[in-house]
Order: C-alpha cells, then sequence, then structure tokens
C-alpha cells in the first residue's frame, strides 16, 4: 500500500489528485480493502488505539494544521515517524478528500488487516466467540465488537455472507475493539465442525425459545451465535444450537436490534462468570397486543 509518489518526508501534498490519496480513497469500497488486505482508519483516538496496541500501521496521513489544539496527535505522528513509520503530511483540503465524517481531526492511518483461520481460534479464549450468522450492517458489527470487548469476549466468527468488519462504518462503532478482538471468517459446515471437536456449548436465541435468558446456565467454552438482522436464526442453525434463550419483550416491537440482543446476551453471561447464579426460570410474559411480523433478533 506504501508506495513512494515522489514527495519528500516533510513536503505537504495540497492535491486531492495525488495517487496516495487516491489509493486511500479507494478502501472505501470493500472490493479494494479485500483486494489490497489494508483498511483506513481515521480519527485521533481510532489511530491512537491502533499505535497503543500494536496494530500493523503502515502509513499515517496528518494534516498538521488540523493538529495543532491536539498535543497527543502530534506527539504520537512525531514518534511514529521517529520509528520508522511512513507519513503523508497533507493540507486541510487534501484530508478532507478522504475524510468519512464530518469535520475531520486530521490524523488517519492505512493499516493492514488481520484475520485468525478458525483452526487456530481457542475455543477457550476469553469469555465466549460469538458467531454472527449473515450479519448485514456494519454499524452493528462494530457496536457488537465493543460490547465483546466490554466483556472480555475472544473475538467474533463471521458465518455466511457477513458485513466487513473493515467498513469505515464498523471502525468508526468498534471504537477501537477492532484491534482487541480476533476476527474469523468461516463456512457454516466448518463452523460446525469446530465447535464440536472443541466442545463448545452454543448457544442461540428466538422469541420462541422455552428459557430465558437469564434461567440458563452457559457452561464453558460457549460460542453465542446471533442470526442476521433480518431473519434471526435458520432452522438449520437451530438445529445446531445446544441451548435457544428467550429475550422477554412485552411492548409494540416485535424484535431487537441485533447488537442490543447481543450486548444483553453476553452480558448474563459476563454476570454468571463472575459467580451470579442463573435466575429461577420464569413463564413466558405475555404481550401487549399481537406482532405481524415474526420477531428477529430474539
Amino acid at each position: 500500500m506504501v508506495r513512494n509518489d515522489g514527495a519528500g518526508a516533510n513536503t505537504l501534498i495540497t492535491s486531492r489528485a495525488n495517487p496516495a490519496l487516491k489509493r486511500i480513497r479507494a478502501l472505501r469500497q470493500r472490493k479494494e480493502r479485500e483486494r489490497s488486505g489494508h483498511f483506513f482508519a481515521e480519527g485521533i483516538r481510532l489511530v491512537g488505539e491502533a499505535v497503543q496496541l500494536g496494530a500493523p500501521v503502515e502509513q499515517l496521513i496528518a494534516a498538521p494544521k488540523l493538529l495543532e489544539r491536539h498535543p497527543f496527535a502530534r506527539d504520537l505522528v512525531t514518534s511514529q515517524r521517529a520509528a520508522g513509520t511512513p507519513c503523508l503530511l497533507v493540507s486541510d483540503d487534501a484530508f478532507a478528500s478522504i475524510a468519512t465524517k464530518e469535520h475531520p481531526q486530521g490524523l488517519g492511518a492505512v493499516i493492514r488487516q488481520h484475520w485468525m483461520p478458525l483452526a487456530e481460534a481457542d475455543a477457550n479464549a476469553g469469555l465466549c466467540w460469538i458467531a454472527l450468522a449473515d450479519v448485514q450492517d456494519p454499524g452493528n458489527l462494530g457496536t457488537i465488537l465493543r460490547t465483546a470487548d466490554a466483556v472480555g469476549g475472544a473475538g467474533v466468527i463471521l458465518l455466511g455472507h457477513a458485513t466487513d468488519p473493515y467498513d469505515p462504518t464498523a471502525v468508526r462503532a468498534s471504537m477501537g475493539a477492532l484491534f482487541t478482538q480476533r476476527l474469523v471468517r468461516a463456512a457454516w459446515d466448518e463452523f460446525t465442525a469446530w465447535t464440536a471437536a472443541s466442545g463448545c456449548h452454543v448457544i442461540g436465541t428466538s422469541d420462541r425459545a422455552a428459557g430465558d435468558y437469564t434461567s440458563l446456565s452457559y457452561p464453558e467454552p460457549t460460542v453465542l451465535l446471533m442470526g442476521s438482522e433480518r431473519e434471526g436464526l435458520s432452522a438449520e442453525q437451530q438445529a445446531a444450537v445446544d441451548q435457544m434463550a428467550r429475550i422477554p419483550m412485552v411492548g409494540r416491537a416485535d424484535s431487537l436490534n441485533l447488537a442490543v440482543a447481543t450486548a444483553i446476551m453476553v452480558y448474563e453471561l459476563f454476570t454468571q462468570a463472575h459467580g451470579r447464579p442463573p435466575a429461577a426460570a420464569t413463564p413466558p410474559m405475555p404481550r401487549r397486543w399481537a406482532p405481524t411480523r415474526e420477531g428477529t433478533s430474539t
């Protein structure tokens, strides 16, 4: 990704047509991210997290004028340049041409993607693994990564036609958790073979499940399997689950947002792992109306 574009180390790039900036803009497209194996992270906090957590940063992009009020960012750029990390210095307007949000802070990074083969995934790492079947919304995926980091999760396994965790929306929503969580891509058959060989206890969710999520116990190692935003878990996927859990809902809504439902589930795992036993089983709570659509996330 890093190439010599004829600019010296201290040359300020002002043209939006600069070849290096064109390559960074191309990373907005999934096809180019997958071809190159890179992605673009933007913002002082996000880039700072990447550097501090040892992410494979291949190039920094800094707008010196925008960074005048941010001593942390200026020091980060200085230290990384001293360590040999290539850095493009650009004008405010040139940086705006690669920014993916309004009011850019003036710091970005081109970072190499990192994927773990499923065969190398340790089933006992962290609190649990989260497996997402056909997740489509990059914001949901980024939020789930952030939640997984908060509870000490092992990582996220993406199944089927999933969105890209290196999508700019997912990267922003992860708030740096992208750099702490292991990422795996796997086919369904590969996943089921791995869970069986690893002795994983697979938990799924459904609004038709008999057990309330707080009344179930979660043996280690646990994999939380969550379905797509629109369809939930398919019949085949539910058949591969050891336990199905229900998240009670009594209002008008007939489903929960996928990231919200995932957070509810992993925090139940977290509280039980830290000493709280399962709650007493309770009967399903009646809804106040009869939904006309099928629940998906719960």
